[in-house]
């Protein structure tokens, strides 16, 4: 896949997903008009700025499909596994259309970059949208996405409260008394914001997760301020340092992936060593949270089929619900085998920050809530189905969690829900309604007026030869009711009905164990339990 960052623009501006705004609009109505927007906005003027800023490109299932070549929006998870299992190193070049305008040293300017502020509690302006790339003298390369609060015109802050690789970079950094090198990658395609976005092993390249998914190298030119490549085709780029000052400065607040406001933060300090940016750059703002939605939820996806699939469990779907924002709640169906249920949610819980997983049978739409919800209410003994994990880690984002004392990671209650079909309980129990005749009388026919055929009423003498008729049927096989009527659909149901009310009268007529109806001393007759 060879898009880049201004290709996909033009996708979604030719699909009608993105509008173009050439009137003059102040910064700080970005975000407001973004939330308020169906489509992608394009603000070519923005007042006290001499760059553009666009936003919310992938706000909707549909944006990021169409980011991913993807059919449906689990199409994506898919690209993304092939990319976790077929990654194709970064190709590294010599020149990049992000070097067209440099500023260094003393002419590094963060105040030039038109970034918007979001909420009205806000700290201060956040860069959201770049794939940072940061050097570890012993475990190499790391790439995430994580946020800078811009403090002057050199210096950030680096929201890292959450453990990850690039806190444990910065941790050692830190403990060694030395500066962190990174770039940051403003402005690229989003197949490197899922591949950097991507929960890798340490040691993991998660640009090569994201060549795997385009199917070829993702170029990486060679920083120019520090020793760390940066992404050759982004609209601007920014070199630095994490300063070791440990997690002593406050940054934020900011709206979170929660949909609510993040508390106070305190971080790390970057100094920024250059701004380098095409001579027409683009500045991407990604819009919280839905943007940050529907590019991080199939990474989850992929982590949790992972480590289902390591724990031997065979998945049908998973769905990270929304209102779990697509990051805390996890509905999960599988291909049931003995135990698997709970293995399931054992392998599940383990994954990143998840703290509720629902797992069902495969005849549950994990996609529709009512059904997720019949299959708790109807499978579900809760001192057998109900774990609780306890002091398992947790994402200092969550609110529910008590305060935790600073520097430290907060733990969590884990909880799982096993609502499949328990071993020993007859599935029987468990068949569905199937409504008489579905497969043959359908409504569009009806609506266009098809009439049944009417047949002759019968006279008491006709109702009792078919008495005898469908006796002698049910002396060789049960039938249930509706098969007895098809077989004798010649007759008018009602006719029907009365001859089986003749056999019940005479007390000629029973039902086997499954409700099928039989003769009454047959050897298919049911007996009445002890």
């Amino acid at each position: 896949m060879d898009d880049t960052f201004r290709s996909f623009l033009d996708r979604l501006r030719q699909a009608g997903e993105l509008i173009d705004f050439h009137q003059p609009i102040d910064i700080r109505h970005i975000a407001t008009l973004v939330d308020q927007s169906d489509k992608a906005i394009f603000f070519h003027k923005v007042i006290g700025y001499d760059i553009p800023v666009v936003s919310g490109i992938i706000r909707s299932q549909e944006r990021m499909m169409m980011a991913m070549g993807a059919g449906k929006y689990l199409d994506i998870e898919e690209r993304l596994k092939n990319g976790i299992a077929n990654p194709i190193p970064p190709q590294r070049v010599t020149t990049s259309p992000a070097r067209e305008v440099v500023m260094k040293g003393e002419d590094v300017d963060l105040y030039k970059l038109p970034i918007p502020m979001s909420s009205i509690y806000d700290g201060g302006p956040m860069i959201t949208a770049g794939v940072v790339i940061a050097r570890d003298p012993e475990f190499g390369i790391n790439t995430g996405i994580y946020r800078f609060m811009v403090k002057e015109k050199n210096l950030t802050g680096i929201d890292i409260v959450t453990p990850n690789n690039m806190r444990l970079f910065v941790q050692r950094a830190y403990e060694a008394k030395r500066p962190l090198p990174i770039s940051i990658s403003i402005g690229t395609h989003p197949i490197e914001l899922l591949g950097a976005g991507f929960k890798a092993p340490l040691g993991t390249d998660e640009m090569a997760i994201a060549g795997g998914i385009r199917g070829h190298a993702v170029k990486l030119a060679a920083g120019d301020t520090v020793d760390v490549p940066y992404v050759a085709d982004a609209e601007i780029v920014l070199e630095g340092e994490v300063l070791p000052t440990g997690w002593t400065h406050p940054e934020g607040r900011f709206g979170e992936f929660t949909w609510l406001m993040g508390g106070l933060h305190w971080n790390p300090i970057v100094r920024i060593t250059s701004v380098s940016m095409r001579r027409d750059a683009i500045y991407y703002a990604l819009h919280m949270p839905w943007e940050n939605t529907w590019l991080m939820a199939p990474t989850r996806y992929a982590a949790i089929r992972q480590a289902l699939r390591t724990a031997g469990v065979v998945v049908k779907d998973i769905n990270m619900t929304m209102g779990g924002v697509t990051f805390w709640h996890a509905v999960i169906s599988i291909r049931k085998q003995p135990g698997d249920g709970k293995n399931a949610l054992l392998a599940a819980l383990s994954v990143m920050d998840i703290k509720h997983v629902v797992v069902v049978d495969d005849d549950i739409d994990v996609f529709n809530p009512v059904e997720v919800e019949w299959a708790i209410a109807t499978r579900v003994q809760g001192d057998r189905d109900i774990m609780i994990v306890s002091n398992a880690r947790g994402k200092p984002l969550d609110p529910s969690l008590p305060p935790t004392p600073h520097g430290m990671v907060p733990t969590t209650a884990k909880v799982g829900i096993d609502a499949t079909i328990s071993e020993g309980i007859p599935k029987e129990r468990y068949e569905r309604i199937t409504y008489a005749y579905a497969d043959t009388a359908k409504i569009a026919d009806y609506v266009d007026g098809k009439a049944d055929r009417e047949a002759e009423k019968a006279s008491v003498e006709t109702i009792g030869k078919l008495g005898e008729e469908i006796a002698s049927v049910l002396e060789k096989t049960p039938l249930y009711f509706t098969d007895v009527a098809e077989r004798f659909s010649a007759y008018e149901f009602n006719t029907v009905a009365r001859a089986i009310g003749l056999l019940h009268e005479k007390e000629r007529l029973w039902q086997d164990p499954k409700g099928r109806l039989c003769l009454r001393n047959s050897p298919f007759a049911a007996r009445l339990p002890n």
